[in-house]
């Protein structure tokens, strides 16, 4: 069962690399705790060192990701 959600994390995760991509950066698959719900992400590129980061992270990467698979309760960055 695990490894469904995290299929459906990375195709979350690729949906929104486009946009991340377009301006620089890129972001990578890290971790999911499945009892706590958080999903940890390395931001790259641009977006590690980007000042709006923390913007894009909670209103694009966790927004999209959490509507997309349920079983996710944050996105944090790390």
């Amino acid at each position: 069962m695990a490894e469904t959600i995290i299929k459906k994390i990375n195709k979350a995760l690729d949906e929104v690399k486009p946009q991340l991509q377009a301006d620089g950066g890129d972001l990578q698959y890290v971790n999911f705790d499945q009892k706590t719900g958080v999903l940890k992400i390395e931001l790259m590129g641009h977006c590690a060192h980007c000042p709006m980061s923390a913007i894009t992270l909670k209103e694009g990467i966790e927004k999209e990701v959490k509507k997309a698979v349920k079983e996710v309760k944050k996105v944090i960055a790390v």
